[in-house]
């Protein structure tokens, strides 16, 4: 029984008091909106008190994904009985037919209802977590699981398939038909992303995984979902699920409960729209009346980005139960009071607000008059940047840091000056300055601005030249090492700088020539992330983006989308060539192109001789490259170049351990070397002379973080990533 319920009729107590779920005794079931929302979360969350392994969910699937016939599991996205040539549609499946990655036909495996890569951050099924929690997971035909792979959901009708109406980003390009569930099967979907949303936050936006609009809910829930919860009432199948999980002395179950297949209006209460099905009868009557419309919306206590609302309560026949605010016309937050923060606004705007009132059944007033608010108008300048430094010089650029302005409002970004003009505006505090000339002085100085446009005065100046940088030993970039593991997605491609200047990543592309044949896949732009160029004797690393290796993650500058081609175009498997390309021109490969499928790094990784001075589209294995085996990501991150064999500092060279927890790390050298580290931001940390007597370098000062370290010994260096845990 509701335990704070408002005071409703007579005949409206009487006929919800035994309709009542146990499990939401602690619940305030009259809030509305976003605060329902909260406390539904609190509660699933509290409850969630087993959290399974990907191993578990299998013997779960087997219990609540059981149909009628007990040896058999009911797929999600099937509808057909088996009986006609195509496998991918059935509906139900023999329980003992679990793909064990066998390859075999006619399996069944756990569908990821919300994608592992739509989640941010992608979902992991080593650890417990969303990636293994079981009300988001259901037995699914492989084939048919592998024909939805990560699309999102929209329209359709009818049986599953790629959505007509809907197109999206995906893992095929810009138009990428979204998936329609089926009609059986999209209200099991929508409560599904309902509740991996309530339990998860912004991990599992619906707006991430649905093609949809979130224009008429306060927060990120798409109108897909709210139609579909509405249209498909819950199934006794969902209900046996739900229970099952409750029960914490059944096997592999979580404890906690999806509200939404309790009651689906529950989701009408919080986020609006068209009323779904109130299985509890607790917000159902013949109450067809609405409630008045709000009257007297005050506007006051305005701020530079807010201001509070506040307005005469509307009456209803029964009870009014909350209000929708509306700002500029978009429904911006809802409330239980007469009385609301508006937040996040823009400094000397205008606003028109509007009113509506909600009583328990979901019966809306009109809007209510509108009332206009202006924010204050911000005139103040911001204190000037201070504590600039340069650091990480070299012969074509520096990296300029800075202390955070203070304002009497809010910093909107900053403009980086040299020598007198505007180079570059970041809202970060820091920026790397590129396309200098070498052995040359220059003058940087940091101006801020807040967001109405308000100047500060100039930071103070810093004085910088750049190196002469040198000769090096390479004419361009080309590729050290390609890494193709044994299974999973921890692949990556390594970029090697050994000119002797910084090189401008622009117009570099890597390509893809799937199984040695006569194309070149999808390209990935070099400067397509935040790294824009590579230093003398520094790598660039390139991985896929379903890599999950924290080591080789570490290393990353360049992360491919998995949802392109399966991450094209490091979505190769040991018989397809990859190729360094600058301006549409091939410049060094790994792999024969168009030489067939033949396999020549499979589960392998292969790293180029330190000898190697340049790049060839000439593939030689034997004279170039040195094979390693699978899983050997250790040598990600840095290149060693051995200048001539009689003078081969690095031949031994190593650094350990790498990852370190400690205060120490070691070296393994045959001669003296200068060591220098430097933080992330080329800052320079500490610098050490080393021998074969003195093979260690004290880091207890150093923080937990990524740090670069450049030894040289004469006319030979190398860079190398150490990561301190």
């Amino acid at each position: 029984m509701i335990k704070k319920l408002l005071l409703l009729t007579l005949t409206l107590t009487s006929f919800i008091s035994f309709s009542q779920e146990g499990y939401y005794d602690d619940v305030d079931l009259n809030l509305t909106g976003i605060e329902l929302k909260d406390a539904l979360s609190v509660k699933i969350t509290a409850t969630h008190t087993n959290f399974l392994y990907y191993s578990d969910v299998w013997e779960a699937s087997k219990i609540t994904d059981q149909d009628s016939d007990p040896s058999r599991v009911v797929l999600i996205y099937g509808w057909e009985d088996g009986s006609d040539q195509d496998d991918t549609n059935d509906r139900t499946r023999d329980n003992s037919l679990q793909d064990t990655g066998s390859g075999a036909s006619f399996r069944w495996n756990r569908e990821h209802v919300f994608p592992k890569s739509l989640a941010n951050p992608k979902l992991n099924t080593d650890e417990p977590g969303p990636a293994t929690d079981a009300h988001h997971l259901r037995a699914a035909d492989r084939g048919r699981n592998s024909s939805r792979s990560n699309r999102k959901f929209g329209r359709g009708s009818g049986n599953s398939d790629f959505s007509t109406v809907d197109f999206h980003q995906g893992n095929e390009g810009p138009n990428t038909a979204a998936w329609y569930p089926g009609d059986e099967w999209k209200g099991d979907v929508a409560r599904m992303m309902m509740y991996m949303y309530l339990r998860y936050g912004s991990v599992c936006l619906p707006s991430a995984v649905g093609v949809g609009s979130n224009d008429s809910t306060p927060d990120d829930m798409i109108d897909l979902f709210l139609v579909w919860n509405v249209d498909d009432p819950v199934s006794d199948f969902e209900k046996t699920r739900n229970t099952y999980h409750e029960n914490t002395n059944n096997s592999a179950a979580q404890g906690n409960r999806n509200p939404f297949i309790d009651n689906p209006f529950l989701a009408t209460r919080i986020w609006g729209g068209d009323s779904a099905q109130d299985i509890w009868g607790i917000y159902t009557t013949n109450d067809n009346e609405a409630p008045t419309v709000p009257t007297n919306v005050t506007i006051s206590n305005q701020d530079f980005t807010s201001f509070d609302v506040s307005w005469d309560a509307s009456d209803d026949n029964e009870a009014v139960t909350g209000y929708d605010i509306f700002v500029d016309g978009i429904l911006t937050k809802q409330t239980s009071n007469a009385t609301a923060v508006i937040t996040a606004l823009n400094p000397d705007t205008t606003y028109s607000i509007t009113i509506l009132a909600k009583d328990l059944v979901n019966n809306k007033s009109e809007q209510s008059a509108s009332e206009s608010g202006t924010t204050l108008t911000d005139s103040e300048a911001p204190a000037a940047p201070t504590n600039l430094e340069a650091s990480g010089m070299s012969d074509s650029s520096f990296t300029l840091s800075w202390e955070a302005s203070l304002d009497n409002n809010e910093i909107a970004e900053y403009n980086v000056y040299v020598d007198g003009s505007l180079v570059s505006t970041v809202t970060t505090l820091s920026e790397v300055v590129n396309g200098l000339t070498a052995s040359t002085d220059y003058t940087a100085y940091i101006i801020a601005k807040d967001t109405s446009d308000n100047l500060s005065q100039q930071s103070s100046t810093v004085n910088i030249s750049t190196t002469a940088g040198g000769t090096g030993v390479a004419a361009e970039l080309f590729i050290s090492e390609y890494v193709e593991p044994e299974g999973g997605n921890n692949k990556a491609i390594e970029i090697v700088n050994l000119t002797g200047s910084t090189i401008d990543l622009a117009g570099y592309e890597l390509r893809r020539n799937p199984s040695g044949g006569s194309e070149w896949s999808i390209e990935i732009n070099l400067d397509s992330g935040d790294v824009k160029t590579i230093t003398p004797g520094d790598v660039f690393v390139v991985t896929h983006g379903g890599a999950d290796d924290a080591f080789l993650v570490a290393q990353s500058d360049l992360q491919t989308d998995p949802n392109i081609e399966n991450g094209a175009p490091l979505s190769f498997n040991g018989d397809d060539p990859v190729g360094l390309f600058k301006n549409d021109v091939l410049i060094d490969i790994v792999g024969e192109f168009n030489g067939g499928n033949g396999v020549f790094a499979q589960d392998a990784t292969l790293r180029r001789n330190g000898d190697v001075t340049g790049p060839n589209t000439t593939f030689s294995q034997q004279n170039d490259w040195a094979s390693f085996t699978a899983n050997t990501f250790d040598g990600i991150g840095s290149h060693t170049s051995t200048l001539s064999t009689n003078d081969a500092l690095f031949n031994t060279f190593k650094i350990y351990p790498n990852p370190t927890n400690g205060n120490k790390i070691y070296f393994n050298l045959n001669q003296d070397v200068k060591v220098t580290i430097y933080n992330v931001l080329g800052k320079l940390i500490q610098t050490e002379n080393m021998n074969a007597n003195t093979n260690s370098i004290n880091i207890s000062t150093l923080s937990k973080g990524m740090y670069i370290l450049k030894i040289n010994s004469e006319n030979q260096f190398i860079t190398k990533k150490i990561i301190k845990n």
